[in-house]
């Protein structure tokens, strides 16, 4: 057992699993547009997760802890066919791509504030959180306003 408590190392696991999720998701929000420079936006976000990813594991090891990652959630999993099939029916393509996006930082945003409640984490781990999260806020903000300009 780590350093962590049960729960927490539960919830680091469920992070590092989301991150999967969110880099396939851009994955496939870029798949799904034909704009070179939404295209680069999305992709930079996949290979930024993939980074969070790499964080992750590396912390949850290094504080003794075991890693239950997975390929993605069912959620995750559903979630991108619900993009495939949003595109295949909205002529707003790229607006519906970033809302999507906007949609699953949100839900990474909670996710990120519950685990950082957690008063107990060690400070390196608070770190890595609270720098991805705000990775994830400036991404959640620039779809916000990739949106509104389309």
């Amino acid at each position: 057992m780590g350093i962590f408590s049960e729960s927490t190392e539960k919830k680091l696991n469920e992070l590092l699993e989301k991150s999967y999720d969110a880099e396939q998701g851009f994955k496939k929000a870029a798949e799904n547009i034909e704009s070179n420079s939404l295209q680069k936006f999305f992709m930079s976000k996949a290979e930024e997760r993939l980074q969070f990813r790499n964080e992750l594991r590396q912390e949850i090891v290094a504080n003794g802890c075991d890693i239950t990652e997975q390929n993605g959630s069912i959620s995750g999993f559903l979630h991108r066919a619900w993009m495939d099939t949003k595109a295949l029916f909205s002529s707003e393509n790229e607006e519906t791509m970033l809302e999507e996006v906007r949609n699953g930082e949100k839900a990474a945003l909670n996710d990120y504030n519950e685990v950082l409640e957690d008063q107990l984490l060690p400070p390196t781990t608070t770190s890595i959180l609270k720098k991805q999260r705000d990775a994830i806020q400036r991404s959640y903000d620039k779809a916000n306003y990739l949106e509104k300009a389309l």
